[in-house]
């Protein structure tokens, strides 16, 4: 349920709608936007009848909507224009231009993530990827370099500038990483974790969500709810493909997701082609295709040498490949500018 408030609604009355809502032990979630200021009702069906009625009753309140669907902070029907997420800086996620963030799997010394912050910023990168803590197939496998590789990526923040995105794998390492980090990376694995996603929504940080490995639309944005429903509603969504019968590539990357998401939600969409393909030659025509169909901005794995990689080495572009794709990204984003420009002419004519 939504309460639209009237133009002429002020902050006072703002906040006793707010009061009411929780006296009936309801959770406020207030939006205020360009024209109009809503604030989301969420808790038990039981009471909603009489809320509402109460509602309606003050002079403040234009109207108020019963929303049936399941997304209730992640629709449309709570936000009325689109979330931009601003990390500071003159860097936003969702904004008019294409946000990339690039770097290796993991962090595996200091050489290597200076290196490869240099060469990610010097092709265009506003973020720094890199894992510290990593969820490995295997117990065998590389693991990270934990707090001495978040240190690491600190470092390359302060030499290039580039804001830090790292994965947060267990609610036992939230204080660390929220030490270090810009953004909050929670990875496929975790996508259903809900204590951990109650956690996050908690804290004031920016969170990446990534979609399971074979979770549905509906699966995905409910796990972004999660998040939101705790007060944090600076979430950014990831494609990063879904598993299926193929074995030819990682994981079947659902570009068709990314529309379909931004018709349903008002957050932010970015496309990961490294995990969508598993292949270092198909990260670049699949970034193409997913900037081509609308995405926010593209996470992508990059390492100046990718033979050596301590984790995900098939995946990831060597720096000509990484500022090749580069450049091709910018003329497509620019290109959908006049595609936009003119969708915006036939919308008013």
């Amino acid at each position: 349920m939504i309460a639209v408030l009237k133009n002429n609604a002020t902050e006072e009355d703002k906040q006793k709608v707010i009061d009411l809502i929780e006296e009936l032990n309801f959770e406020a979630h207030p939006n205020t936007g360009v024209q109009k200021t809503i604030v989301g009702v969420i808790g038990s069906p039981d009471n909603r009848t009489f809320l509402k009625e109460k509602l309606m009753t003050m002079n403040c309140v234009e109207k108020v909507v019963v929303i049936s669907d399941p997304y209730k902070l992640t629709s449309w029907n709570f936000k009325q224009h689109k979330t931009v997420i601003d990390l500071g800086d003159g860097v936003k996620v969702g904004g008019d231009e294409l946000t990339v963030m690039a770097g290796p799997c993991s962090v595996e010394g200091r050489e290597q993530i200076l290196e490869t912050a240099r060469i990610v910023k010097a092709g265009g990168a506003q973020l720094l990827r890199g894992g510290a803590f990593k969820p490995r197939t295997s117990p065998y496998s590389f693991q990270g370099l934990g707090e001495e590789g978040l240190k690491y990526m600190a470092e390359a923040r302060e030499e290039t500038g580039l804001k830090i995105i790292t994965e947060l794998m267990d609610i036992e390492h939230i204080d660390v990483i929220m030490e270090y980090t810009d953004v909050i990376q929670i990875g496929a694995r975790n996508m259903q974790n809900y204590s951990l996603l109650k956690a996050i929504g908690k804290l004031d940080k920016p969170v990446m969500l990534k979609r399971g490995m074979a979770a549905t639309i509906k699966e995905w944005l409910l796990a972004a709810e999660y998040v939101m429903n705790e007060g944090n509603h600076n979430v950014i969504l990831c494609e990063r493909g879904v598993r299926t019968f193929g074995e030819e590539t990682r994981n079947t990357m659902d570009l068709s997701s990314i529309p379909l998401v931004q018709q349903i939600s008002h957050l932010p969409v970015i496309a990961d082609p490294s995990h969508g393909t598993g292949r270092w030659e198909l990260v670049t025509p699949v970034a193409r295709a997913a900037v081509a169909v609308g995405a926010d901005g593209i996470m992508v794995e990059v390492h100046p040498e990718p033979q050596n990689a301590l984790s995900d080495g098939p995946q990831s572009l060597k720096p000509a490949n990484y500022n090749l794709m580069m450049d091709e990204l910018r003329a497509i984003h620019k290109t959908l500018d006049t595609f936009k420009a003119r969708e915006k002419k036939v919308a008013f004519a």
